[in-house]
């Protein structure tokens, strides 16, 4: 009973995971028609999607082609900065960083599902108005009407006033899309770049900032609809090389398959794997309980064979048996429920989302789940019924049956199954630590301890912005706890600021100018920060920093941009100009170390990098352990030279890790399930070496007489489980290993798979398996004698 709980109260909390990641879009009435627009280029062999398209793709798809009904365009990301809300009998104006906002067309609820409160639905058609989420209402309103109060917005696009005009819903969970605030798209209108609807519109394809939704007809052949978009792209633009692909939307978050190569915000490979672990364990328990079930088959043989003599038939037993098989089976259905809701909440916790059990019904994956209950409690329920009720009576009452040798195989072959799934889990995990230790503590190539990242101000109220930032940062250097600072656009751990192409040397290959480069701003600070080494060449100097833009004309580049661009050595490289797509010229006036910018998910990116002093990020490297007055005298200078901007900060090292949460979740769930395997199998063992010693009871009394010491009963008991066991780890290592080395190639950066992984795993099983057996086979050895010899 314990063990098909335990088995089934993991089955369903795993199968409330993959029911949350499946149901995730799945609400929107539009859904089966509903596509996003991604552009596909392919490169030295390999191929590249991105869902930034030219904002005029959207109203000329509209205008073109009867297959589309409408269309909705959001830019989401570039646009977060500071909202303020300024109330007239306050002298402290509400202002918070805002990083889930975006801006949208006039008809983004309609073609989304998003539940409204109050308000106009068409709120947002008109320039300089915004929708806001009921969580945002109430923190910038608190308990006031927000409908025609005016927001206003600090980010890249300027300071702009805002007024709410309507309120909605907080999104679900289970959205992709996840906004508090939705502005106006037509306040950043202008004839060129947004309301054109012909290909003449756009200067190139090259003009991408704006992700486009297309909303179908119902007759409508998406395939077919992409293949003539792309004819006309062909016609109209014959020199752009991108290829237009429409992205269903019930596979924006989990492809429809493996070979699924557009961008996607979920992982289907590892719903798979949760999927396979949710199943192995409920046939773990499933085959544990027909183990114990036909290993304890001798304590009724009489009774099956007494009920034969007295008329009873094959049907009747059988009937009887798979009674007691389902009622045992509901009954641990029952506890497993039971269980579920005890640890719901701590298992929430830990995997950082807020399921129950009535996410299992957002979708029909509950029937699945449910069906596949249902059978396995029939199927193991039918074994052991159809086992039971073939005894013969002639044989039954002699106890035959327990002696066969079909009896023997079945036992031996389950146990061997448990334990080889127990042992692939356990190696399983324990390669998963190590690639993530290996990426937590591999040489980044950048140093990140004590390093505080402040965000630079959004709201600037006048035009002293640049005097109140070297006066900011002159009071830092007066600070005793701080040993160093910088001023950058972009930090590791961080997005670089943008990616572009068009860059060549002086003489440029075919093909060179489609190559992607990362882009970031320094000041002449960071890289010693950072201590990122100077391979060659010299770092930027202050004057190089306070130039402008449009008059910089020097670039810093790493290692591999310096190879991309077709120089020999880092030395080669240093004095070389680079041409960009507009002409302008670049010297090369260093080339620093590959370093990982990002976590080790992802290969280091070609980067080039300008000169700038621009605000977008203040890196602190602080010293000494008063962590927290430190902050607070940060916060108190940031206060007084940026009034009106909230003050945020984050640690390098810190924010660093947090790109490796999935494969600390991933860690915690086969931590979990491998336990949960390891302990429903020693449950059998349990069982079947109680019943090994009850049926070898007397023999062990005989051989104590004659002298076994405890350890050499011991060991006649354990012998067989632990050659079981065995036979299990022989089967599990080159299975785990397969698995896992497929797993390590989707990481750039991975570690080794070294034999003493299957070691400890297999020595783990063995220990635990040994433990387990041993238990029973001492407290049989230590029993008196006399009372199994006398039994009869």
């Amino acid at each position: 009973m314990i063990g098909l709980s335990l088995g089934m109260a993991a089955f369903i909390l795993i199968f409330q995971y993959i029911s949350f990641e499946k149901s995730v879009n799945g609400f929107h009435a539009n859904l089966p028609n509903l596509y996003r627009i991604l552009l596909e280029v392919s490169f030295q062999g390999e191929t590249h999607t991105w869902e930034s398209v030219p904002p005029a793709l959207g109203p000329l798809a509209k205008d073109k082609f009867p297959e589309v009904k409408s269309y909705c365009r959001v830019i989401a990301g570039s646009g977060n900065g500071v909202v303020t809300f300024e109330k007239e009998n306050k002298k402290e104006p509400k202002s918070f960083r805002e990083e889930k906002i975006v801006y949208a067309d006039g008809n983004f609820f309609q073609v989304f599902s998003f539940g409204q409160q109050i308000g106009n639905a068409n709120g947002i058609e008109l320039p300089n108005t915004v929708a806001i989420s009921k969580a945002s209402a109430v923190k910038y309103f608190e308990q006031e009407n927000p409908i025609g109060k005016v927001l206003t917005l600090n980010n890249q696009f300027g300071k702009t006033l805002y007024t709410v005009t309507s309120v909605y819903a907080d999104f679900p969970a289970n959205s992709d899309l996840q906004y508090d605030m939705v502005f106006s798209l037509q306040t950043l209108a202008n004839p060129a770049n947004l309301n054109g609807n012909s290909w003449a519109s756009l200067e190139s394809l090259d003009t991408q900032f704006i992700e486009t939704y297309l909303l179908l007809n119902n007759t409508a052949n998406y395939r077919s609809f992409e293949s003539k978009l792309n004819e006309a792209k062909k016609k109209l633009r014959p020199e752009a090389e991108e290829i237009i692909r429409l992205q269903p939307m019930t596979s924006m978050h989990l492809p429809s398959s493996l070979s699924d190569y557009y961008r996607t915000s979920g992982n289907l490979k590892f719903i798979y794997i949760l999927q396979g672990i949710a199943i192995l364990i409920l046939v773990i328990a499933w085959f544990n309980y027909i183990n114990l079930s036909t290993a304890s088959a001798m304590k009724r043989a009489k009774e099956v064979g007494i009920r034969k003599v007295n008329g009873a038939t094959k049907a009747q037993l059988i009937r009887q048996f798979l009674g007691e098989s389902l009622l045992m089976n509901l009954g641990a259905f029952m506890i497993a429920l039971a269980m579920v809701n005890i640890i719901q909440k701590m298992y929430n916790e830990l995997i950082g989302k807020n399921l129950s059990l009535s996410v299992l019904s957002e979708n029909q994956l509950w029937l699945v789940g449910l069906l596949l209950l249902v059978v396995g409690s029939v199927g193991s329920g039918a074994y052991t019924s159809f086992a039971l009720s073939s005894f013969k009576p002639s044989e039954t009452l002699k106890g035959i049956f327990s002696k066969s040798d079909r009896g023997q195989l079945l036992r031996k072959s389950l146990v061997v199954f448990q334990f080889t799934i127990s042992i692939i889990l356990i190696a399983s995990t324990l390669v998963l630590y190590r690639q993530l230790s290996y990426m937590q503590n591999e040489d980044l190539g950048v140093k990140i301890d004590q390093l505080v990242v402040l965000s630079g101000p959004e709201v600037i109220a006048d035009t002293t912005i640049k005097t109140r930032t070297r006066a900011f940062r002159n009071e830092l250097d007066q600070q005793a706890f701080v040993a160093d600072q910088s001023m950058s656009g972009s930090v590791p751990s961080t997005w670089y600021n943008y990616s572009t192409g068009g860059f060549t040397k002086a003489n440029p290959q075919p093909g060179d100018e489609k190559i992607n480069y990362s882009i970031m701003y320094i000041d002449e600070r960071f890289l010693p920060l950072y201590e990122i080494k100077i391979l060659a060449g010299k770092n930027f100097t202050q004057e190089d920093c306070a130039k402008s833009f449009n008059t910089n004309d020097k670039m810093i580049v790493n290692e591999r941009a310096s190879k991309l661009l077709g120089f020999e050595s880092a030395d080669k490289a240093v004095g070389q100009l680079i041409l960009t797509d507009g002409n302008k010229k670049y010297e090369i006036t260093a080339v620093i170390n590959d370093y990982h910018h990002q976590s080790l998910h992802k290969t280091i990116e070609p980067l080039i990098i300008y000169p700038m002093n621009n605000a977008h990020y203040f890196t602190v490297k602080i010293s000494g352990d008063h962590i927290q007055e430190n902050m607070k005298q940060l916060e108190k200078l940031y206060k007084q030279y940026f009034p009106g901007n909230p003050f945020e900060f984050f640690f390098v090292d810190e924010n660093y890790n947090k790109q490796y949460k999935a494969e600390q979740q991933y860690g915690l769930i086969f931590t979990i399930a491998s336990l949960l395997a390891i302990f429903i199998a020693c449950l059998g063992l349990f069982g079947l070496a109680s019943f090994t010693v009850e049926q070898r009871i007397k023999e062990i009394g005989i051989r104590k007489v004659l002298g076994a010491s405890v350890f050499q009963i011991s060991k006649l008991v354990s012998k067989d489980f632990l050659i079981l066991v065995t036979i299990s780890i022989l089967i599990a290592t080159p299975l785990s290993w397969y698995a896992m080395n497929q797993w390590l190639q989707g990481f750039p950066y991975r570690t080794e798979i070294t034999w003493w992984i299957f070691g400890i795993a297999g020595m783990v099983a063995v220990l635990i398996a040994l433990i387990t057996v041993s238990s029973q086979a001492i407290k049989a050895a230590v029993s008196n004698p006399v009372e199994s010899l006398r039994s009869e």
